[in-house]
């Protein structure tokens, strides 16, 4: 049953139809007549989701078209849609029935005309420019002559082979190929892939880092050469770290790498002569330079040389030069004695003036003499008469020493003993004698209190080891026999051998190393 049928538009007998059924139904009506369409329209909101799913909008002066790119049908995209392009979109209509809203599947989406894209690239530039990415400034200058060239192109079309060409005849140098699509969807993606991944090289690694990066392509239609255009490339090539010769196209031919690239080849070609000089013209260069400075090195000699000439012949000769200090010499040697002479009598002039003749120093000299003489005959009886004096007084105190003098000294003591011995009471001397008694008991009490046997009788015990006292484990790990001394008696240790035990010490004695405490 056809759900488009006429049906009874008033009665019970009318068919009832789920939502699912109507939508199905609207579904496969609309994509049964419309399964394959082209729909040109301007670009409106354009949507990219999380998934890699792509959004957007086509619509003319009244209506609006719903759009969908699936993530893999946008990764094939020959142009990204961007807002206010206009555009040829190729796909099918189908429906959503869950917003029930009618859409295009997008399969293919193509600029509509030459005009759109140029447009769309003048926007590019504006939005660029804008942002200063074509400022001269920022421009590097090319090395003059890199050690590793990175070149970004196809590895099987006629580019590279021109490229290498060029390089093998002007100055041979290493060369680093980053294959890549020129043209089509992964175009883009790719080169500005490949820009990056030079940079990231590591320089002097097992892949070294160029020092120039080339990206070259052959010429061809706006359409063949937009991967150039596109905002990831440029982007790319102004972040690069290296400096970049873009070689896209022929020379009527620009794209937007163009204008961020620090310098526009106008051919691939022209960029391998731009990267390196011409090495034979380098050593005729060089042949001309060395010619040059042997040339100037001579003629600096040369006129050195003259003008050493000219300066000697204008210095005086050495036998010039001496002949008058010679001369002078002679007068010199002639005439010092003569002023030696003089000096002298000069000097003796002065001497007889100040009056210092050899008389006036004999008489007191004599003086001396004689004074000196006097007292060393005097000195000797002076000696005899003190030697005496001091004899006759030593004698004088030895005969104080007799030996009767000590014994009338105890004498006098014994009778002064017996005076006073009536006088000492046998009472008091008991009384001090029982209190000096009392106080060494008591004093007695107290040592044994504080001595250490008392603590033994507490269950301590005293380690000996080699005579000495052993207060840690350490210290008695390290001698194999000990002595413990317990309160009833002695017994000798062996590390890890039964004690063996000694006799009591005896009553009387006290102990090793006890002290008094009187």
């Amino acid at each position: 049953m056809d759900l488009f049928e006429d049906s009874p538009p008033t009665g019970g007998n009318a068919p009832e139809f789920t939502v699912s059924e109507i939508s199905g139904a609207v579904k496969r009506a609309i994509e049964g007549e419309f399964g394959h369409v082209r729909v040109r329209g301007e670009v409106g909101r354009v949507v990219r989701a999380r998934t890699g799913h792509l959004y957007f909008d086509l619509k003319d002066g009244t209506c609006v078209l719903a759009a969908i790119s699936w993530k893999g049908q946008a990764a094939r995209l020959a142009h990204q849609p961007e807002e206010g392009m206009e555009v040829v979109a190729s796909g099918r209509l189908t429906t959503y029935g869950g917003q029930s809203k009618y859409q295009m599947i997008v399969e293919d989406i193509r600029p509509a005309g030459a005009g759109a894209l140029m447009a769309m690239l003048e926007a590019r530039k504006t939005k660029l420019a804008a942002e200063g990415l074509f400022d001269p400034a920022r421009k590097r200058p090319i090395p003059y002559l890199p050690e590793i060239i990175g070149v970004v192109t196809s590895p099987t079309g006629a580019v590279i082979r021109d490229i290498l060409h060029r390089l093998r005849d002007r100055f041979p140098r290493k060369v680093l190929v980053w294959p890549v699509a020129v043209q089509g969807p992964a175009c883009a993606g790719q080169v500005a892939r490949a820009i990056r991944g030079f940079n990231e090289l590591t320089p002097g690694g097992a892949l070294p880092r160029p020092d120039l990066i080339i990206v070259a392509r052959g010429g061809g239609s706006i359409e063949d050469l937009w991967g150039f255009n596109e905002e990831e490339v440029a982007r790319a090539a102004a972040a690069s770290a290296i400096p970049l010769i873009s070689a896209v196209g022929h020379e009527t031919d620009t794209t937007l790498i163009d204008f961020v690239s620090d310098w526009r080849a106008p051919t691939p070609t022209a960029a391998a002569e731009k990267a390196v000089p011409v090495r034979l013209e380098l050593l005729a260069q060089v042949d001309n330079l060395g010619g040059r400075l042997t040339h100037a090195a001579a003629r600096r000699v040369e006129d050195r040389r003259q003008r050493l000439a000219d300066l000697s012949r204008a210095l005086p000769r050495p036998e010039a030069l001496l002949e008058a200090r010679r001369q002078r010499l002679d007068h010199l040697d002639e005439t010092l004695p003569r002023a030696l002479r003089a000096a002298l009598h000069v000097k003796s002039a002065a001497l007889a003036r100040l009056g210092l003749r050899p008389s006036l120093l004999t008489g007191p000299l004599r003086h001396e003499r004689r004074r000196i003489l006097d007292l060393s005959a005097r000195t000797g009886p002076a000696l005899e008469r003190r030697t005496r004096e001091a004899r006759r007084e030593l004698t004088r105190e030895a005969a104080k020493l007799t030996p009767a003098l000590p014994v009338a000294r105890i004498a006098r003591a014994r009778e002064t003993l017996l005076a006073l011995s009536p006088r000492v009471d046998p009472a008091a001397a008991r009384a001090r004698l029982t209190l000096a008694r009392e106080r060494l008991e008591a004093l007695d009490r107290m040592r044994q209190t504080l001595g250490y046997t008392e603590t033994l009788a507490r269950g301590f015990a005293v380690v000996r080891a080699e005579g000495g006292v052993v207060t840690d484990a350490a210290e008695a790990e390290r001698h194999p026999r000990l002595e413990i001394e317990f309160r009833d008696g002695r017994v000798e240790a062996l590390i890890g051998a039964a004690p063996k035990r000694r006799r009591p010490p005896a009553k009387d004695d006290p102990g090793p190393e006890q002290g008094s405490l009187l």
